[in-house]
């Protein structure tokens, strides 16, 4: 025992020495982090694992894995699955949970019966991406679920004294989605806030916890920044066996009724806004996740004609989604379920992501294509449909909106008149909260008056909206019974949901947004997402895209936005706002994903008169997602960094290196197989799989490379336009 001791102290020692060389200051905060796992002080921290990365050749992932704790974003911790500080895993969960009970604790001391709500989504860790491979096939993370965390902690609250409503508890498989998590949590008596277990849309080899203070919401600065503290030191870790704290009373089930009380108020709600008519069918998918609990119940108890696709219920591993990206901000997500509209004979489909709080929304056109909706446009439809559609319920109230979100949103409100809009937020869903509380408690926020029930619609441009003050996170399912609602109207008029669109447009002006991710993983990712920042606020671009910036707006300057209340205030503001006669560019980190995100407003003018009805949504997509990738290439610009027109086409949520790597390598790798002409299309497949497989682990990246593809096709027609394998992949690109 002593020489394996001697044995691993000077493994230790070894990886500490390179990685302070290789990586200065972020590795030596990585070599503090690992040797504190590794001292027996961390609970859950599976030492034996950890010594199994103790060679030089996991010193990258050693370095991402440990160089921080996983921090606390505008959702709470959201990461990676795996070993150490900056992964998700049973340590950083129980160090949080231990955490928010001592905050419980201290700031409810008067209260003799905490209570809390812990909720969680299917999610569960199969190492897609092949990083623990070196561990073998038994290691313990895997088929770690959302579900085994929340019973963990339930443990955890119990072992505390605070009881933990749960979800079935004697269920291996029970869920709760995040809008029912934040409605219950306003219901039940002596709750004094929540936690779910989710990643929400993440990619599949993630997952994410978020808390919830007594009212639903998640805290803001600087109360979040008293929950940090807490957890900053929480390794002594309280806990009661499942079984036990159940028999105990301390893990309740929660009261079926509860969910009959949600799916009645929107029930309600919907009152007699439209007949649901049988023979216009809708296809809704929760992408694997948890909404056929909420969306679905609602939308078939208001008797709407609803199927979805068999393969597409709860299974966290995600099978049969495009990319294993079960997010519907992601277009190709819902291919299957289109496939599956096709065979029913619907034409629309909604989804939600796997927690049920984001809406998607596709709908089918006359000429049989798809056309996907983004966040903004949902927010669209839905905002014009509540306020000034002749047939809608012409209701007026209180709009809100984040400072991404589409300012059509604001624009629709004031035509409306008598009603108030909030259209500056920052990003989160929690900032919506904050005004629908000052509205509660106080009756006005900065000059509005109005009350929480005023609330028509919040929105945020990541597909999140609510249109209720009783459910203080975003919520899927008011937009789907609405937009289900809308469709069936529409078809029975011989429209559609794209022709509603064009004509919001052409009665609102010629609003449009594109928003891009430049995703960048690990420690080196962070610090380039750092230093696109940084460089914006020394260097303030005087042109974006070939216009003049008129005015910059930084969230971090405080003499402009007030000082920062607490630590945890920096990370939300860290928004740069670039304004020009055309355009507004946002860019911000993301506060639980890795990357850098753009938002480009595009804004109208006079000119769009002229552009003809038919023509006015395409030329300002056009326009928009042109200054898109400008603006997406003159940051990466500030880190030496540029994307051809190929790779910009690759989706989002490839990281930024392989998109390098398909640049610089598998391109010119590809144009010199189709110069031999010695390979037939299907072996060029399998080689292109297998060369671009770590753009999107545990799925089949042929999707992602077909657009880039047939765009370089026709580069390449001068050249090999005689050749048959050019000619036939060039009918699959374009297939």
């Amino acid at each position: 025992m002593e020489g394996n001791a001697v044995n691993l102290s000077a493994k230790l020692a070894r990886i500490r020495s390179l990685l302070s060389e290789r990586y200065a200051d972020l590795g030596r905060q990585a070599g503090d982090q690992l040797e504190f796992w590794l001292s027996g002080r961390v609970p859950f921290a599976n030492r034996g694992c950890l010594e199994k990365h103790l060679s030089e050749e996991h010193l990258e992932l050693l370095l991402d894995a440990f160089y921080q704790v996983l921090p606390f974003g505008t959702g709470g911790r959201r990461g990676r699955v795996g070993y150490g500080a900056n992964r998700l895993n049973p340590t950083t969960v129980a160090m949080t949970v231990q955490g928010h009970c001592d905050y419980l604790l201290s700031a409810f001391a008067d209260r003799r019966a905490p209570c809390v709500v812990v909720a969680n989504d299917v999610r569960v860790f199969n190492d897609f991406a092949g990083v623990y491979g070196f561990l073998g096939d038994g290691h313990p993370l895997l088929g770690m679920s959302s579900r085994s965390l929340g019973r963990l902690a339930c443990e955890i609250y119990a072992g505390n004294g605070i009881t933990a409503y749960f979800q079935d508890p004697q269920s291996d498989s029970a869920v709760l989605t995040t809008p029912e998590l934040s409605f219950l949590i306003g219901q039940l008596d002596e709750v004094l806030g929540g936690l779910n277990l989710s990643a929400s849309h993440n990619p599949p080899d993630d997952n994410g916890l978020k808390l919830y203070d007594d009212s639903g919401s998640q805290p803001i600065p600087p109360q979040d920044q008293l929950l940090l503290e807490a957890m900053r030191d929480a390794t002594d870790i309280h806990s009661v066996p499942f079984d036990e704290a159940l028999a105990e009373g301390l893990i309740r089930a929660i009261p079926a009724d509860f969910h009959e009380d949600y799916v009645r108020r929107y029930l309600k709600s919907y009152g007699d806004l439209w007949e649901p008519r049988p023979d216009v069918p809708i296809v809704y998918t929760p992408l694997c996740g948890c909404g056929l609990e909420s969306v679905g119940d609602v939308l078939e108890r208001l008797g709407f004609p609803v199927s979805s696709p068999p393969d597409e219920g709860p299974d966290g591993r995600f099978p049969g989604i495009p990319f294993n990206a079960p997010n519907p901000e992601i277009p190709e997500a819902t291919l299957p379920a289109r496939t599956f509209a096709d065979s029913v004979g619907s034409t629309v489909v909604l989804s939600s992501d796997p927690d049920a709080d984001r809406v998607g929304l596709e709908a089918k056109l006359e000429d049989g294509s798809w056309y996907h909706f983004d966040g903004n446009q949902i927010a669209a439809l839905l905002c014009y449909f509540l306020m000034l559609d002749p047939s809608g319920p012409r209701r007026r109230g209180l709009v809100i909106e984040t400072l991404v979100t589409s300012r059509i949103l604001g624009a629709i409100t004031d035509r409306a008149g008598d009603s108030w809009k909030v259209d500056d937020l920052l990003v989160g869903f929690k900032w919506v909260a904050d005004v629908l509380k000052r509205l509660d408690r106080d009756g006005v926020f900065r000059t509005i008056r109005c009350s929480p029930s005023d609330l028509v619609l919040a929105a945020e441009e990541s597909h999140g909206i609510i249109t209720s003050p009783d459910i203080l996170d975003k919520d899927a399912t008011p937009a789907c019974m609405l937009l289900a609602a809308l469709h069936q109207r529409l078809r029975s008029e011989g429209r559609n949901l794209l022709d509603y669109y064009r004509s919001i447009l052409d009665e609102v002006g010629g609003y449009d947004c594109v928003n891009r991710s430049i995703v960048m993983l690990g420690a080196s990712g962070m610090v380039r997402k750092d230093a696109i920042m940084e460089s914006l606020r020394r260097s303030p671009p005087e042109r974006l895209a070939g216009d003049t910036v008129t005015r910059m707006v930084d969230y971090w300057d405080e003499d402009e936005h007030g000082p920062f209340v607490s630590d945890s205030d920096r990370l939300p503001r860290n928004v740069v706002q670039m304004f020009t006669e055309r355009f507004v560019l946002a860019v911000r980190p993301s506060g639980t994903e890795a990357k850098l995100k753009l938002y480009v407003q595009r804004l109208p003018r006079p000119e769009d008169a002229t552009v003809v009805r038919e023509g006015l949504l395409e030329h300002i997509r056009a326009e928009a997602g042109a200054l898109a990738n400008t603006a997406y290439n003159e940051l990466l610009g500030r880190i030496d960094c540029n994307l051809g027109d190929a790779a910009l086409l690759l989706p989002d949520i490839v990281d930024l290196d392989q998109k390098l790597l398909f640049q610089t390598d598998t391109l010119p790798k590809l144009e010199e197989r189709l110069r031999a002409g010695a390979s037939s299309l299907e072996s060029t497949l399998s080689w292109l799989r297998e060369e671009t497989a770590a753009m999107t682990p545990g799925a089949d990246p042929l999707l992602a490379v077909k657009a880039p593809i047939a765009l370089e096709c026709r580069a390449w027609e001068a050249d090999v336009a005689d050749c048959d394998l050019f000619v036939a992949l060039r009918e699959w690109a374009n297939d």
